[in-house]
């Protein structure tokens, strides 16, 4: 591999991309907001320069990462805080790629973005942007494509990984709604996989869903969990409803790559956490 890669927010998901780029012989810079972060990621040997996001406007931003070939966006809305400037941030790390070398922008968005739909829903689908979380992602991702070079838009569906198992997610709530809906996950080793091929790929552009193929209801699947750790079963209302909520498609982006999913099947990953933690 060649070429160099910059990741804008080095949180959980982007630090695992960090150290499989650099694994695959990609220069790579990284960004953090704090100087104790940038320390930790420097004695891994990860190159991190900091930015803070927004960029007040008489800032003049210098920094290597808007000289690399590919910009992966992985920073989060925030929305859950209170906070509704994730476009103006979008918009303003395309800007600043434009002004430097950058060839490609990879924004990871979220299939939230799908929010208040309900079946099979793809990327034509029509989004209801009449909902707060749903217009702030869409703002977001038309910011991205005002980048003159290549744009990738990857709706990621929701993240698990070994230090972030569905086990512990509902642990300490007492009653769930909607036992039947829809689980639309995908594992942090297959996002690292899919976002490799994107920044390998020559010529590509466009929005693409990333998500399992996992067929299961949310009942079935968090039960699954909670075994597999141990843990007590979550509890569902026996006055949940029969709603399925909806089921993302992932086939364009099957269709265009050739990528292998490593958890395609996350109950068999269930059952594989469980074996592990029994030979510990």
């Amino acid at each position: 591999m060649s070429g160099s890669v910059a990741i804008i927010g080095c949180g959980w998901l982007g630090h695992a991309l960090a150290k499989q780029l650099l694994t695959d012989n990609y220069k790579v810079t990284v960004t953090t907001q704090s100087k104790e972060k940038q320390l930790k990621l420097q004695q891994e040997n990860i190159d991190t320069e900091i930015l803070s996001l927004p960029v007040s406007e008489h800032e003049d931003v210098k920094l290597s990462v808007f000289n690399h070939d590919t910009l992966v966006i992985a920073i989060t809305p925030q929305i859950r805080q209170g906070r509704d400037d994730y476009p103006q941030k979008v918009a303003q790390l395309v800007k600043l790629a434009e002004s430097g070398k950058v060839k490609k922008v990879i924004l990871l968005s979220s299939t939230a973005v799908y929010n208040g739909l309900s079946g099979l829903v793809n990327e034509q689908a029509t989004l209801d942007i009449n909902a707060h979380k749903v217009a702030i992602i869409t703002a977001a991702e038309q910011a991205a494509r005002h980048f003159s070079g290549e744009t990738v838009i990857l709706r990621l569906a929701g993240l698990v990984g070994d230090d972030r198992h569905p086990g512990r997610f509902l642990q300490g709530k007492k009653l769930l709604s909607d036992p039947q809906a829809f689980i639309n996950l995908i594992h942090q080793d297959d996002v690292v996989g899919v976002i490799r091929e994107l920044i390998a790929e020559q010529e590509v552009s466009g929005t693409f869903n990333a998500v399992s193929a996992t067929e299961t209801c949310k009942k079935h699947y968090y039960h699954a969990a909670a075994s597999a750790l141990n843990l007590p079963a979550a509890e569902f209302s026996s006055e949940s409803s029969m709603h399925f909520g909806k089921r993302i498609n992932g086939e364009k982006l099957r269709e265009r790559f050739d990528y292998s999913f490593i958890h395609d099947d996350l109950i068999a990953w269930l059952h594989e956490t469980a074996a592990g933690s029994e030979n510990v």
